[in-house]
C-alpha cells in the first residue's frame, strides 16, 4: 500500500518585491495578481486535485495567519502551522514534518511555495506526482527543475547529472550541484550548456528521511525542534514554539540540508513557472495588449507601449511612456524603469532608514 502524501505550502514571506502593492503585513501570496483569485488560492486550487484537504499544511507565521485562514477556508484550522517568527525554510519544514509524522509517519511530503504563478496546474499535479513517487522508496530527496527561458541572474540554478531512471513518464536526473544566482555571464553559459534547470523550490522526500537529514546536518535546529514535539497539536504549542524560537538560528532548507545531501535528484518540469520576483516579471507573464501593455486598474493612455500600469483607487493617465512600471495604492504611487525592477527593494530599504514604516 502506498504511503499517504502530504503537501506543505510555504506562505511565510514578507512583502518587500512587489511594493507598494505588497507589504509586511500583506505579502505577495495574498494577493491576486493574475486573475480574479489569490496566489495562496490558487496554490491550494492545484493542489486539491492531488491531496485531499485533510492533508494539506499551510506554514506561515502570525501576521499572516488570520488572512491566509480567511482565504482558504477549505483547508482545516489545524492544518495551518504558524510559526511565532521567520526562522528560514528548514525550521518551517522541520516543524511541518514532525506535524506529519505524528499523523503517519511513514508518509510522504512534498513543499511548495504559495507565491509562485502556474500556468499549467494539470501538468504540475503530474510532475508533483512523480516527484512523490521518485520519494517513495526513501533513497532521495526530490527537486524539481524549471528548463530556463532566459539566462536571469535573480534565480538559483541546478546542474542535472546522470540520469538514473523515470518516474511515471518524467526523467530523473541525479543533482550534480546548486548555483545561487550566477552573475550575467555565468547564467548565458548555463543556459547556453542546456544542463542547468532553474530552481522553483519545489520538494518531495519522505517525511523520516528529511528529518534524518536534519538531525544529522543540523543537530542544533533539530534538538530545538525535538524539545517542542510533544506539545506539537495541543493547546501548549503556540507557547513552546515561542520560547523555543528564540534560539533558533535562521536557515534555508537548500544550504542546511538539500546541497549538503549526495543523494539527490531531480526531475525537469515542463510546466510554465514564474516566481514573479519583481513587477518586470509579472509583466513578462501576464497577458498583454497590443502595444505590449499589462493594464489593471483604471488607466487611459496615449502612445504608451510595453508599461506595467496598476492602479488600485484612482485613474492613471499616462502619455508618451515607454518600457515603465507605474504601480498606484492609496498612500503610494512607484514609478520605475521596467528594466530597474528588481531595484524596487532598495526603495524599501530606504523607507526602512528613514522609519516609514507606515508604509511598509
Amino acid at each position: 500500500m502506498a504511503a499517504p502524501s502530504y503537501v506543505c505550502i510555504l506562505a511565510g514571506g514578507g512583502g518587500t518585491r512587489l511594493w507598494p502593492l505588497s507589504r509586511g503585513h500583506r505579502p505577495k501570496q495574498v494577493l491576486a495578481l493574475a486573475g480574479a483569485r489569490t496566489l495562496i488560492q490558487d496554490t491550494v486550487d492545484r493542489l486539491l486535485p492531488l491531496v485531499p484537504p485533510e492533508r494539506l499544511l499551510i506554514i506561515t507565521e502570525r501576521s499572516h495567519a488570520e488572512e491566509l485562514r480567511e482565504q482558504v477556508p477549505e483547508i482545516p484550522r489545524q492544518n495551518f502551522i504558524v510559526e511565532p517568527g521567520r526562522r528560514g525554510t528548514a525550521c518551517a519544514l522541520t516543524l511541518a514534518a514532525l506535524h506529519i509524522a505524528r499523523r503517519d509517519p511513514g508518509a510522504l511530503m512534498a513543499s511548495v511555495h504559495a507565491d509562485s504563478l502556474i500556468r499549467d496546474p494539470e501538468e504540475f499535479q503530474r510532475t508533483l506526482a512523480a516527484a512523490l513517487l521518485a520519494a517513495e522508496n526513501g533513497e532521495h530527496l526530490v527537486v524539481l527543475g524549471i528548463t530556463p527561458t532566459e539566462p536571469t541572474t535573480q534565480l538559483g540554478y541546478i546542474q542535472r547529472g546522470e540520469r538514473i531512471g523515470t518516474a511515471n513518464g518524467y526523467a530523473i536526473y541525479q543533482v550534480r550541484q546548486f548555483v545561487e544566482k550566477p552573475n550575467q555571464a555565468t547564467a548565458e553559459r548555463y543556459l547556453a550548456s542546456g544542463d542547468y534547470l532553474w530552481n522553483p523550490g519545489v520538494f518531495a522526500w519522505r517525511t523520516s528521511t528529511l528529518l534524518d537529514r536534519v538531525r544529522t546536518l543540523l543537530p542544533d535546529l533539530y534538538g530545538h525542534l525535538m524539545e517542542v514535539r510533544s506539545a506539537l497539536g495541543s493547546a501548549e504549542e503556540a507557547e513552546a514554539l515561542s520560547r523555543t524560537y528564540e534560539r533558533i538560528t535562521p536557515q534555508a532548507i537548500e544550504y542546511g540540508v538539500v546541497e549538503r545531501t549526495p543523494n539527490v535528484v531531480v526531475i525537469p518540469a515542463r510546466f510554465r513557472w514564474s516566481d514573479i520576483g519583481n513587477w518586470g516579471e509579472l509583466h513578462k507573464v501576464l497577458d498583454q495588449d497590443e502595444h505590449g501593455n499589462v493594464i489593471q486598474g483604471d488607466h487611459v493612455g496615449v502612445d504608451t507601449r510595453r508599461c506595467l500600469v496598476i492602479s488600485t483607487s484612482r485613474l492613471i493617465a499616462t502619455v508618451g511612456l515607454d518600457d515603465l512600471v507605474i504601480v498606484e495604492t492609496p498612500d503610494a504611487v512607484l514609478v520605475c524603469a521596467r528594466d530597474r525592477a528588481q531595484d524596487v527593494k532598495k526603495i524599501v530599504e530606504l523607507l526602512q532608514a528613514r522609519g516609514r514604516t507606515d508604509l511598509l
